[in-house]
């Protein structure tokens, strides 16, 4: 259970930190005084003293598509982590919820990691989206060279944490319940009744 969690706290993180995207440094006439990060929520500029300033985007209608639907993505699978995270659990063998049915236990286990497959595909589709979106604007020729951002820490984590979802969920996915087949007792076989003489009549 520790790779669907820690995939879980992965997604809070990203989408917490405004490190999303961060200043390129690839032109010849720039200013490494200062770097500027730009996140879901926030855009910051870090000074070469270390002093960070950040400002929260004031509204959310301003934002361009892409922007929301990342924060929808992400928000989504920040939810549904949560509760795969909850009914997963109850599908663990070292609990002893729901363990005088095995079949129903493992079913739950199933639909846990069915959950945690679907957040991990969340948080992928959405730091691929935002990463393809940095990639465009880098080689598009008409961005000037000191508006040029790269990949941020952000992704990689939101990339490492869908990938331990997804992996995590398969792995509670494999936990199949058993098909019980109920078969009829044998009966008895009665060497006496068969040895015994028959009446005729």
């Amino acid at each position: 259970m520790w790779k669907q969690t820690g995939g879980w706290i992965g997604f809070i993180v990203c989408t917490a930190i405004p490190q999303w995207k961060m200043s390129s440094f690839s032109g010849d006439a720039i200013i490494t005084a200062q770097a500027t990060y730009e996140g879901l929520w926030m855009s910051c500029v870090m000074q070469s003293t270390g002093q960070m300033q950040c400002k929260t985007f004031d509204s959310l209608l301003k934002l361009d598509s892409a922007t929301q639907a990342t924060r929808a993505l992400m928000i989504c699978g920040i939810l549904a982590g949560f509760f795969a995270l909850c009914i997963g659990a109850v599908g663990l063998k070292c609990l002893t919820c729901l363990q005088d049915d095995e079949v129903k236990k493992a079913k739950v286990g199933i639909v846990g990691g069915i959950l945690f497959i679907i957040a991990g595909l969340c948080v992928l589709i959405a730091t691929s989206w935002y990463g393809n979106k940095i990639a465009r604007e880098f080689y598009n020729a008409f961005t000037p060279s000191n508006s040029k951002y790269e990949f941020g820490p952000a992704l990689f984590i939101g990339w490492a944490g869908a990938a331990m979802a997804i992996l995590g969920g398969a792995l509670l996915c494999c936990n199949c319940p058993k098909n019980e087949t109920s078969y009829p007792p044998p009966r008895g076989y009665n060497k006496n009744a068969a040895s015994a003489p028959k009446d005729y009549v």
